[in-house]
């Protein structure tokens, strides 16, 4: 994973909304940060959605993955994301803030994620503003990961900075993109979401 200690265990004391919360930002950032595995295919099959347009979102993923195969899927995403030269998509900050990969919002994130304790794993092939590691990042705010967990300000803070400006147009693309089938319900999640925690995060 791009971010160390991305993988610890979480505290008990994370109330169950905040434990959802890191689930959905932790089952989004596996989904992009890498292909997914014959068991991840089965736990989202495995996943119950409701009549809300989020848990409507969630019961495609549930469907399409129920039936979906690793090598299909893996097409799909080395379609989506790597390509022949590059994919369909690039899924980072700079990119959708400035046209260009490696630019100022890759700077702050990295600063605002020192001052905040995240560190990038030393191996990682991704910069930190790939939205699957500052996905990784909320979820360890919210978890405690990185330390205590972060008061509901700071992930705030995270997310409109680092989030809110540009993840829910690279949803938008996901959701519609010509080779997403599995991915275009990882799109629907992911722009719902966003919906959800930007409105909640305004009330604060």
């Amino acid at each position: 994973m791009p971010i160390k200690g991305a993988s610890s265990e979480e505290p008990p004391t994370i109330a169950q909304e905040d434990k959802l919360r890191a689930q959905l930002y932790g089952l989004l950032a596996k989904f992009l940060s890498r292909p997914p595995s014959v068991a991840d295919l089965e736990a989202v099959a495995a996943l119950k959605g409701d009549d809300t347009k989020l848990g409507q979102a969630i019961g495609m993923l549930a469907r399409i993955g129920g039936r979906a195969d690793v090598e299909g899927v893996g097409e799909e995403y080395h379609d989506l994301f790597i390509g022949v030269g590059r994919g369909e998509l690039l899924p980072y900050a700079s990119y959708y803030l400035t046209g260009f990969l490696h630019e100022k919002p890759l700077a702050k994130l990295r600063n605002d994620m020192a001052e905040l304790g995240i560190e990038r794993e030393p191996k990682a092939s991704e910069p930190e503003d790939h939205i699957a590691a500052i996905m990784e990042s909320m979820t360890g705010l919210i978890l405690g990961r990185f330390g205590t967990p972060a008061p509901i300000e700071v992930q705030k803070r995270f997310f409109e900075t680092h989030l809110e400006s540009w993840a829910p147009y690279f949803f938008r693309d996901l959701e519609a993109a010509k080779s997403s089938v599995l991915y275009a319900a990882v799109g629907a999640i992911g722009r719902n979401f966003f919906d959800i925690e930007a409105t909640a995060f305004a009330m604060d």
